[in-house]
């Protein structure tokens, strides 16, 4: 099943236990620095999870401030208007918006590749060969992706990639603050991270730390990214996300968000009245304490 895996894939691929080389043997993948052996999964892509448990060691500072409230522009994401990779003529995911796709890069050359942590069904694959990379999807447990592997720990040499990309996954990492230093360390410099990440959505599919936007700029900054837009989607709100995912689960969507509609135009109606009576940035508060996600895009200098 190694067909799945271009040359320049392979070139990347590393211990995610000792990040030492791998090489193909056989029907497996033989680790030279701590003589693990990685097998295909049934379902064909290459099985790079961890072979045991592994110790990650990491500095916390402490007694510093690096999450500003409102001096960081979290505002709504618009649309960027030098967009690199024109979009128009291609189906796209219904989670990709047009705004959050107006941010991706284009590739750099023809082995440029693109990581999509937490791929899934590789459903982002079409957009992200569009931008000219070479698509690579990791996720822990779904056989359509390119590999299986912990985003905690993962099989990739330093600085592989020229684009990350991470849709609705990082609510379920574990350990956030490690995978972002994963994640950070396998992006290229100048490299760009574009994500999306639960904040007032319910619990699902253990779902481990929903964050606010201060919350999802330290663990981006403490990952050592440079943040450059963290973003609430008011199109997704605590109200639809709650009625699509948790109140009427198996509702038409259409229909969940007609349920508490009524309740989402009163609720902006009211702040909008609050916003003429008191201060100026009532409805950026709004937004940050109401949205149901977050997109984020961040870069590697």
């Amino acid at each position: 099943m190694s067909h799945k895996l271009t040359k320049e894939v392979w070139h990347t691929l590393a211990c995610p236990y000792c990040s030492e080389a791998l090489e193909a043997v056989r029907d497996s993948v033989h680790c030279s620095g701590c003589d693990a052996v990685y097998h295909y999964s049934a379902g064909g892509p290459l099985d790079l999870r961890l072979p045991r448990p592994r110790t990650y060691s990491g500095e916390f500072r402490i007694g510093v401030s690096s999450a500003p409230e409102y001096t960081f522009p979290y505002t709504q994401l618009t649309t960027n208007e030098a967009p690199e990779v024109n979009y128009d003529q291609v189906s796209t995911p219904r989670h990709l918006s047009k705004q959050i796709l107006s941010y991706f890069p284009k590739a750099r050359s023809g082995v440029s590749l693109a990581l999509d942590i937490g791929c899934g069904t590789a459903i982002h694959k079409e957009v992200c060969e569009k931008a000219g990379f070479t698509y690579v999807g990791l996720d822990y447990n779904c056989d359509e992706a390119s590999i299986l592997g912990d985003a905690h720990a993962l099989p990739f040499k330093d600085g592989s990639f020229d684009f990350l990309l991470s849709i609705a996954a990082l609510e379920h990492m574990r350990y956030p603050h490690i995978m972002m230093k994963e994640a950070y360390r396998v992006l290229k410099p100048g490299g760009r991270f574009v994500g999306t990440v639960s904040f007032l959505e319910p619990f699902h599919d253990y779902s481990y730390y929903h964050h606010s936007h201060l919350g999802l700029f330290n663990s981006l900054h403490s990952g050592g990214f440079e943040v450059e837009r963290i973003s609430p989607n008011d199109n997704w709100s605590v109200l639809f996300a709650q009625a699509k995912m948790i109140l009427f689960p198996n509702m038409p969507s259409n229909l969940a968000r007609t349920l508490v509609l009524p309740v989402h135009v009163l609720h902006r109606l009211w702040w909008l009245l609050g916003g003429k009576l008191k201060r100026k940035d009532v409805e950026l508060k709004r937004q940050l304490s109401t949205a149901g996600a977050f997109t984020f895009i961040a870069l590697r200098n």
